[in-house]
């Protein structure tokens, strides 16, 4: 594979990684096992446990789950042949995953703050009708 492909994979493959990491972490589909997980994380007994159930509520951690799923997977591998590339190609992984995770998390603030301002536009604006009738 040509150093091109390598990058393009390196790319492509951060955006599943991404999408799996955040839905997991932070969506609400996931939200009963999550808030599950989370007080497992703080409550249990042994540390061992809570940090294990750490590692499931965290996007970041668990992004390194996801990318070591995806190179078995894909049997990608970054700029060497050998277990190497599969280090690097693990580590690029994470980084990119986690870059489009938070460029995501601020579209998604931005989103929320725009609504949010349009709400209480929309709410004086009713009140000013309502207050000149």
């Amino acid at each position: 594979m040509t150093i091109a492909t390598q990058i393009i994979w390196l790319f492509v493959l951060a955006v599943p990684i991404a999408c799996i990491s955040w839905t997991v972490t932070h969506e609400e589909i996931f939200r009963e096992p999550h808030e599950w997980c989370v007080k497992r994380s703080q409550n249990d007994k042994y540390i061992l446990s809570r940090k294990f159930f750490y590692l499931l509520t965290c996007e970041y951690c668990f992004s390194h789950y996801v990318t070591i799923a995806f190179l078995i997977f894909t049997d990608y591998k970054l700029l060497l042949n050998d277990w190497r590339g599969y280090i690097l190609a693990g580590f690029s992984l994470v980084f990119m995953a986690n870059i489009y995770m938070s460029l995501f998390a601020l579209l998604r603030q931005a989103i929320k703050k725009e609504k949010v301002e349009i709400q209480k536009i929309e709410t004086e604006t009713d009140l000013e009708k309502n207050s000149n009738k």
